[in-house]
């Protein structure tokens, strides 16, 4: 279905890294996307860089890393906060160059008051922040991309957009196009539509349209049809965004979404 395609999972709160990276290689995954919020904070990630980088050596694996979003906003209306706030985004980068991430997920929203600015506005702001993290990314010989957040700036129908205006990458959350009013097909589209730039995927699983984060295959996200329009060619990376700390949900994601691909 996706032969080239590349598994692996988001860390989430209370997960020790070096022990995701263990359970990555013993699982078969090929990656583990280290959680740069909360716990996870650069500073942290970076002083254990050489150790991170050893661990997944041994284990086999490759890192990517969710970049922080927990007060980061780049889209901001305020320059001294959306300033801030990409120096934050640049400095995370620098921290994942370190132990040699390989691509580098961005949430580009804003927490700005919506009846206070226009949408024009906003999105130069984020366009604009896109293509500056974008171009330190590459630098750094990340690749940047892009999440869909739902009632965001950018969600999925504002995609189009982004794709005309920057050279990035984009993450397609699943639960996140739920969101947006998208069920399978509305998805399987835009995965038709839009492959080439669709890098990685948060596999995020829902039973309803909300961010549920389920176990693989728990919900009702049509995983089959994306993975469809994707295509046989397709040789980007499916991440598993699952809102536990148990190894065991996310070994039974792993061997249920190895038996769809």
């Amino acid at each position: 279905m996706l032969g080239d395609a590349r598994t692996g999972f988001v860390t989430q709160l209370g997960m020790d890294e070096a022990e995701a990276v263990a359970f990555a290689g013993d699982a078969g995954l090929d990656f583990v996307e280290l959680m740069m919020d909360g716990g996870g904070h650069r500073s942290r990630l970076r002083e254990r860089a050489s150790d991170l980088r050893a661990a997944a050596d041994e284990a086999g694996v490759s890192l990517l890393v969710h970049l922080p979003f927990g007060g980061v906003d780049v889209g901001s209306p305020h320059e001294h906060v959306r300033q801030g706030s990409r120096r934050e985004i640049a400095a995370a980068l620098d921290a994942a160059a370190t132990f040699d991430a390989e691509k580098a997920v961005l949430h580009a929203s804003t927490n700005a008051w919506g009846p206070a600015w226009d949408e024009s506005t906003l999105h130069g702001h984020l366009l604009d922040s896109v293509r500056e993290l974008d171009d330190r990314a590459r630098e750094r010989g990340i690749e940047l991309c892009v999440e869909n957040v739902p009632r965001g700036a950018f969600d999925t129908n504002d995609f189009p957009t982004l794709f005309e205006e920057t050279d990035a990458s984009m993450t397609l959350d699943t639960g996140h196009a739920r969101m947006d009013g998208r069920d399978g097909g509305g998805i399987a589209a835009l995965c038709r539509e839009f492959g080439h730039r669709i890098s990685h995927l948060h596999l995020n699983d829902t039973r309803v349209p909300s961010d549920e984060h389920l176990p693989f295959g728990s919900g009702t996200i049509d995983f089959e049809a994306a993975f469809d329009a994707l295509g046989g060619e397709w040789d980007g990376t499916l991440s598993l965004e699952v809102f536990t700390d148990d190894f065991g949900y996310l070994r039974t994601s792993a061997e249920r979404l190895d038996e769809l691909l």
